[in-house]
């Protein structure tokens, strides 16, 4: 499909999204009378021109398809006149080829069942939830033999909390100033995409003043790649044992990922490391 057709079909289909959303619109719900003689369903063209705050001639052209441009904080005023959800407002950002503005993230605390029906499928593969605060909200039962996180109090159930001031933690982690460090680094870019949580920098303020390596790493600014890659972990009983882990995304909206752990090495070590779970 060449461009040109391309914007031909998303200008068709934005046409058509309006209208549709127009049409699902009563009067009432915007604060307009009724009237009798109203024979369109929903709202007219110039009513939502006019809610939307341009002229009725340009936000006709935009729903007959027309090849005219919008700018971001019209389609923003428009997905609130015509009462888009998060899902429709995306949708109409992409059709009318505008960029989504960044939204702030917030704190999720609940995780679906079906998640942690997924994690207790992997019976010897360490898996866990983390939100946008880095709480750990569900695990495993092969994480939680290897993190503990069940023996922890639920207000201190958090990933970057463990790290810094649990010393099972520290011991866990070979070695541990240098993973800990990139896992800091990672984290800030979650704690920029909640400028607005304070419940993020209610636990920024109480680690800078409980933990001396956390403060001083949090004044170097530094910023790493999603986390991924080896983790090295020593574990009681078997000496250190290197992991591949990755981030996965379970909920975009609510920022909420699943990390996972896949035993590296030789296949007498992965056999002593699943009877070391199980045991």
């Amino acid at each position: 499909m060449t461009a040109q057709r391309t914007l031909t079909r998303t200008r068709e289909d934005l046409a058509e999204f309006l209208r549709k959303h127009r049409e699902k619109i009563a009067p009432e719900e915007v604060g307009l009378p009724r009237g009798r003689r109203r024979r369109t369903p929903g709202l007219r063209r110039e009513e939502v021109a006019a809610l939307a705050g341009v002229g009725l001639t340009w936000y006709t052209w935009l729903e007959q398809g027309r090849d005219i441009s919008v700018s971001a904080t019209f389609l923003d005023n428009l997905s609130q006149v015509l009462k888009l959800d998060a899902a429709e407002r995306r949708h109409l950002f992409l059709l009318a080829h505008q960029r989504l503005p960044s939204e702030l993230g917030k704190t999720w605390c609940s995780v679906p069942p079906l998640v942690q029906t997924l994690m207790d499928d992997l019976p010897k593969r360490p898996a866990y939830i983390l939100n946008l605060r880095w709480d750990v909200l569900a695990w495993n039962a092969a994480a939680d033999k290897l993190f503990n996180f069940s023996a922890q109090a639920p207000e201190r159930r958090n990933m970057l909390w463990l790290l810094f001031t649990d010393p099972a933690m520290r011991q866990l982690l070979s070695p541990w100033e240098e993973q800990v460090g990139q896992m800091l680094s990672s984290f800030r870019r979650d704690f920029a995409r909640a400028a607005q949580d304070p419940a993020i920098d209610e636990l920024v303020e109480e680690l800078t003043k409980v933990a001396p390596e956390f403060k001083a790493w949090w004044k170097n600014q530094e910023v790493n790649a999603p986390c991924q890659g080896v983790r090295h972990l020593d574990l009681d009983g078997i000496g250190a044992i290197a992991f591949e882990h990755t981030t996965l995304t379970v909920d975009e909206e609510r920022h909420l990922r699943l990390v996972y752990y896949a035993h590296k090495g030789s296949d007498t070590e992965k056999q002593a490391f699943n009877e070391w779970v199980v045991g």
